[in-house]
């Protein structure tokens, strides 16, 4: 669906990311993973348009993104940050039909399909006459990927999405993101920093460094056959974490 061709990404001297090529697994879930800086969220940014690339092309199918189709390509792409990013202003009902609306949506289409996710994200419909600050952690990162799925879009990709939230909130949007993943078959890219979250989601994993990726790979390669020092080092630094 998403095939980066020879991308890199520079801010003046400082390189962001290295030339990478990268082919996303149709209906398969992708994680970046690696320390603050390492140029995963960089790599999200430029699959979804928000930055371009210094070199390299992006294809969208058989489709070069490029300013001339950048709008109806993200029309087909779900996008959730960490803190959600929805607009305080309107109510959760608005943040989620905001792109229906400009897209000229029946008022009966929009109502259908906000209904329709609402149940798939276990969510009171009558919470959603809330604005974002009536609700909790959890229940605005439901209505940020509402937000998200309002299009049917073909891939979602989410930036840290259970970043700021507390643990068992986290556990339990995990499972229930894990099952919508598998549900609708999504091609799905995120972000974490998370090593155990990155397996629990991941059918491939790509680890980062500096712009570079150490390693790609399944859960269990990288946990039993690290392919550097780097990408050793890291695993059991999340491990010390967790065991303390």
């Amino acid at each position: 669906m998403i095939n980066l061709r020879g991308v890199s990404k520079s801010y003046g001297d400082t390189i962001a990311l290295h030339p990478i090529n990268l082919a996303l697994l149709d209906g398969r879930t992708t994680v970046l993973i690696g320390p603050s800086g390492c140029g995963k969220s960089t790599l999200l940014r430029l699959m979804n348009g928000l930055i371009k690339p210094t070199t390299g092309e992006i294809y969208f199918g058989m489709d070069s993104i490029s300013e001339a189709n950048i709008q109806s390509v993200r029309h087909r792409m779900g996008y959730v940050i960490q803190d959600g990013g929805l607009f305080p202003h309107l109510s959760a009902w608005d943040n989620v039909a905001l792109l229906a609306k400009q897209l000229k949506w029946e008022e009966q289409r929009i109502a259908a399909r906000i209904e329709e996710l609402a149940n798939l994200v276990q969510i009171p419909v009558d919470r959603l006459n809330s604005f974002p600050i009536q609700l909790s952690g959890g229940q605005q990162q439901r209505i940020s990927l509402m937000r998200a799925l309002m299009l049917d879009p073909d891939v979602l990709l989410l930036d840290e999405p259970l970043g700021a939230l507390d643990p068992m909130i986290r556990a339990d949007l995990q499972f229930d993101l894990k099952y919508i993943f598998k549900s609708l078959g999504k091609t799905v890219v995120l972000v974490t920093h998370d090593l155990y979250e990155a397996g629990f989601f991941g059918d491939l994993i790509l680890l980062l460094k500096d712009g570079k990726v150490e390693q790609s790979g399944s859960f269990q390669e990288l946990l039993h056959q690290p392919a550097t020092e780097f990408v050793e080092a890291f695993i059991n630094a999340q491990r010390t974490v967790l065991e303390e």
